[in-house]
């Protein structure tokens, strides 16, 4: 208890006395603090709440940078392929950078290239010294000819059983030389791309003509349908010419290792390509640095899923190096994609005619082995030229309507053979079989096949001696063409047709048993 002194008049001075304030236990000060903690102050949340919101601003500025490098990139990467670059900013390979480049890319290939039967022909050998020296130069410069030419638009693994069976029935380029077209196409059927066939050929003869094979890129080069590529693998692998090599494989390989966007199939695009793979040929070993550049273009640095982490110049790669360090950039962008061009939609009539001596029935049955197929050979030039096929006429357009179909191969018939067939023959079978869409590469062509049966007055010998064709024609039996060396649209028909007479077949009993319960009634 306290006392309070008050200064008051001497007659009235006395003390109040006042009461001391409550203790305020330590138990109850704990709770307190413990309420300020759980319940922060207002200007605590206002801290907070600010602190949060600059977080937030600042993570949303990053997004807003990257998003804007992002489109800044694909920007620069879109006016790089419209501007097309000529590739004047592209700087050559140093010395010391391309001699790494090519032992790394040989010490690669030496251990992981794919055992090959035109590399085990193009390998080791004596290498030009003497008559024997030259020969075994010339058989290995043939068998890397036949098997750059194949590869051309083929994958590898269709390409092996072709190159096995032409090396066996032409080893050498003599034999080839001695080969008629015909027989080049019956051994190519199926491979696409006939042109290349008949080049092969043509050159073949030109060497043989000409008297050795020619050992360098620009004396290659003279030879028909050898161009700059081929000329360039057959001088290197066989004949050790340090010239380089540019395919598809090689092409996105340099753009990659140096990031170039540019279109890859203008002139100047391709021309700076050229250059810049000279710089990586090793002039020791031309011929394996230039397989080391297409077998790390065919299996590592592959279109759409390249294998960077086991590529041997990944180090070196602009392409590789800009996704690592940019979100917007990936190595799959370089080589820039070119617009495929659009493919030409194409209608054709295809009349598969059939001369038989037998029935309907035995002619679908094929029980008569004397029936056979007509065909006919198209034009020395142009498309699939030279080849075999059946009777078949251009449409101006779809054609829907079957009658009208029937006209037009009617007419056509009429004029390949100066006469009309359905005056010398009779019709035992004439039905629409279906349609087939064939695809080249760059056309579609939509196929109305039809089968015409005809059995020809007098017989299959009168039949030849009565007509006379405008073009190469001949009758071939169902043995001869199933061996026939035939385009694959060919082969199609023909399977078509042999699943239309088995469906036939199988109807026949149900019909003729139906027509018996009528005639029974």
């Amino acid at each position: 208890m306290r006392t309070l002194v008050l200064h008051l008049p001497l007659a009235a001075k006395a003390s109040i006395p006042i009461p001391d304030p409550p203790q305020i236990s330590s138990s109850m000060e704990a709770a307190g603090r413990r309420r300020r903690k759980v319940c922060p102050t207002m200007e605590e949340n206002a801290q907070k709440k600010t602190a949060t919101e600059a977080s937030r601003a600042a993570e949303e500025e990053k997004v807003k940078k990257r998003t804007a490098v992002k489109a800044s990139a694909r920007q620069c990467h879109r006016e790089g392929m419209d501007s097309g670059s000529t590739l004047g900013d592209i700087e050559d390979f140093p010395a010391d950078e391309a001699q790494r480049l090519r032992a790394a890319l040989l010490r690669w290939y030496d251990v992981h290239r794919r055992v090959l039967p035109w590399r085990t022909a193009s390998s080791g050998g004596i290498r030009g010294n003497g008559d024997e020296g030259k020969e075994v130069d010339q058989d290995r410069a043939y068998a890397v000819w036949v098997s750059e030419v194949m590869l051309q638009q083929t994958r590898v693994q269709t390409v092996i059983a072709y190159y096995n069976r032409w090396m066996d029935k032409w080893p050498t380029v003599h034999h080839l030389a001695s080969a008629s077209q015909e027989e080049v196409n019956e051994v190519w059927a199926g491979l696409g791309y006939y042109r290349r066939a008949r080049f092969l050929l043509e050159g073949a003869k030109s060497i043989v003509q000409e008297g050795e094979f020619p050992r360098t890129a620009s004396e290659l080069r003279k030879v028909r349908g050898i161009g700059d590529y081929t000329a360039g693998a057959i001088a290197s692998i066989a004949f050790n010419e340090a010239v380089p090599v540019v395919d598809g494989n090689v092409v996105r390989v340099i753009s990659r290792l140096k990031a170039i966007s540019a279109n890859p199939k203008k002139s100047t695009t391709v021309k700076g390509i050229w250059k810049l793979a000279a710089q990586l040929v090793d002039p020791l070993r031309p011929g394996d640095s230039n397989q080391a550049m297409m077998e790390l273009g065919a299996t590592l640095c592959s279109t759409t899923s390249p294998g960077c982490s086991a590529c041997p110049i990944s180090e070196a790669c602009l392409a590789l190096s800009l996704s690592r360090s940019s979100g917007s950039t990936d190595v799959t962008d370089y080589p820039s994609k070119v617009a495929k061009t659009k493919q030409r939609h194409d209608f054709a009539a295809v009349c598969v005619v059939q001369l038989t001596e037998g029935s309907d029935e035995e002619s679908l049955s094929g029980r008569k082995n004397n029936d056979v197929l007509l065909l006919v050979k198209r034009p020395e030039e142009g498309l699939l030229a030279g080849l075999w096929e059946f009777p078949t006429v251009l449409l101006d357009e779809e054609v829907i309507d079957v009658g009208t179909r029937r006209k037009i191969v009617d007419k056509y018939l009429k004029e390949l053979f100066h006469i009309n067939l359905k005056e010398i023959c009779n019709v035992i079978l004439r039905e629409d079989v279906g349609k087939y869409v064939h695809i080249f590469s760059h056309i579609r062509l939509h196929m109305h096949v039809e089968l015409l049966i005809l059995k020809p007055e007098g017989g299959l010998r009168q039949f030849s001696e009565k007509i006379q064709c405008t073009s190469a024609w001949k009758c071939v039996d169902g043995k001869s063409m199933k061996n026939m060396g035939l385009t694959s649209g060919v082969r199609k028909v023909y399977n078509m047709i042999q699943d239309y007479k088995k469906k036939q077949l199988l109807q026949r009993p149900k019909l003729s048993l139906r027509k018996k319960c009528k005639s029974s009634i």
